[in-house]
């Protein structure tokens, strides 16, 4: 008796004989230290032959990593084939200030910016209150953005609802006005429920917001941070998750091992369901990303050392930021 070979995930057909392309892109953050420094160097160098959409570089609360994310988006551009995007937000800032970052990015060669409100200067937890002369809001961020320059623009999206908006209706409405002001793709909060994010993809379309949503995905490295993390930014934490990690605060090795099962039970769920784009929050951090990339079916291409081979996102499509916007 002979069993049926099991059919691929990665290469079901979307119509017109086309093979599905599963497509993800890597969030890293500027580092503070030269330790920091080499191990996001390695990390970019272990995920690069992946050939990622995009890479993207965050910007901190009220600039205050601007002149890091500025050179290591620099770097990326200068050493690298990858594509960065580069994070601005619009904190304790003036629209002068910030328009003067928007051509910098531009000068050196940047394309693409992921548009962000930003968190307060005091942290989550305290009242947001745009600057006098500053852009109100991420909206009008995006549109100052494509006033100056016809870069590409990415914005981030809540399957939670953001923890500053009074509704979800709220929520959407802020979505809708970013898309309207020139956003071409929204990426999401990290999750771990997937219906979550289903859920918040038919409300978005709903809402008649067409632009891919893709979903942002949190490889768990530490659950303690990962939960207090959750906590700042407004996403649940649930209590499967939590039972998996449990006993296991001493044992490194196995926690790897359970983090790697939970990502990927996630992201092979998504893609039976129909997703085929992927943000994945790093940390910085390459080993568990590549693995869960590995079970998507990517297989590294050393090409990636030369050329720039960024795919676009199909506007159609069923897809899906860290940062508050």
């Amino acid at each position: 008796m002979h069993a049926e070979p099991r059919a691929s995930r990665f290469v079901q057909r979307l119509g017109e004989g086309e093979p599905r392309r599963i497509r993800v892109s890597f969030e890293f953050f500027p580092p503070k230290t030269e330790e920091m420094e080499k191990t996001l160097w390695e990390s970019i160098t272990r995920l690069a032959p992946l050939k990622p959409n995009f890479v993207s570089v965050t910007y901190g609360a009220g600039g205050s990593t601007r002149e890091r994310t500025h050179s290591t988006v620099k770097r990326i551009l200068g050493e690298t084939a990858l594509t960065p995007a580069a994070h601005l937000t619009c904190v304790a800032a003036t629209c002068e200030e910030i328009d003067a970052v928007i051509r910098s990015y531009c000068t050196a060669g940047v394309r693409h910016i992921v548009a962000l409100r930003g968190d307060p200067v005091g942290g989550v937890g305290e009242r947001y209150a745009p600057h006098p002369a500053g852009y109100r809001n991420a909206a009008d961020l995006v549109a100052g953005i494509k006033r100056l320059s016809d870069v590409e623009v990415s914005v981030s999206a809540y399957p939670e609802k953001h923890p500053d908006s009074p509704t979800v209706e709220a929520d959407l409405d802020m979505l809708a006005a970013k898309v309207d002001a020139g956003a071409a793709r929204a990426i999401t909060q990290f999750f771990f429920e997937n219906d979550l994010y289903f859920r918040y993809l038919d409300r978005v379309r709903a809402r008649g917001i067409d632009v891919p949503v893709v979903p942002g995905i949190l490889p768990v490295q530490n659950f303690k941070q990962t939960k207090a993390f959750a906590a700042r930014c407004g996403a649940s934490v649930p209590d499967w998750l939590a039972e998996r990690f449990e006993g296991l605060e001493e044992d490194a090795a196995t926690r790897k091992l359970i983090a790697a099962a939970v990502a990927a039970e996630q992201v092979l769920d998504l893609v039976d369901r129909g997703v085929t784009d992927f943000h994945f929050y790093t940390m910085n951090r390459a080993d568990l990303v590549y693995a869960v990339c590995h079970l998507l079916g990517l297989r590294p291409s050393h090409e990636a050392s030369g050329g720039h081979g960024a795919l676009p996102l199909p506007a159609g499509e069923r897809a899906g930021v860290r940062g508050v916007g």
